[in-house]
């Protein structure tokens, strides 16, 4: 069953007119990672990840990110069109975020834009904003897109969507 798109509101952008396939795009925000009052990142030289019904990923150039807080993961996984996931725990103080965030050091040539950059789940941390609104989690256990107020969903990842 396909979902029946919400109607944009004035400054929003609908994510049912996402392409699919994805693609990947440079963006000026200002992204914020925050987690038990450690500056995890800031950037405003992110990559973002457009897909039909998905909220935005954000990935993050390395070298805007706080050095020595990210130990690679033994987890991988496989996306059709970007190639490849690692994934990256976050320790910050004596707490591990396992499997946290996730990049392609080797995507495909359509994804290059994303090489080594690293994308974070909302969920487990305490703050993270897209120029300076705090972000929503994509709904599910799997998807990593980040919610703001100028985007129209439904968002894949509810109950019922796995068909979407």
């Amino acid at each position: 069953m396909r979902p029946r798109p919400d109607t944009p509101s004035p400054g929003q952008e609908s994510v049912w007119r996402y392409p699919r396939p994805a693609i990947a795009e440079s963006s000026d925000r200002r992204i914020r990672i925050e987690h038990r009052g450690v500056l995890v990142a800031d950037t405003g030289k992110a990559v973002r990840t457009l897909e039909t019904s998905h909220p935005p990923s954000w990935y993050l150039p390395p070298a805007d990110l706080t050095p020595g807080l990210l130990r690679r993961s033994d987890r991988r996984s496989f996306c059709e069109w970007k190639g490849e996931a690692v994934y990256w725990h976050l320790v910050v103080g004596g707490e591990v975020l396992r499997d946290v965030a996730w990049s392609y050091p080797e995507p495909t040539p359509a994804f290059a834009i994303l090489r080594d950059h690293i994308a974070f789940y909302a969920g487990p941390l305490d703050r993270c904003t897209v120029d300076g609104e705090p972000v929503v989690a994509q709904p599910g256990g799997f998807y990593g897109g980040w919610i703001t107020a100028d985007l129209a969903g439904p968002f894949k990842g509810v109950p019922g969507s796995m068909g979407w």
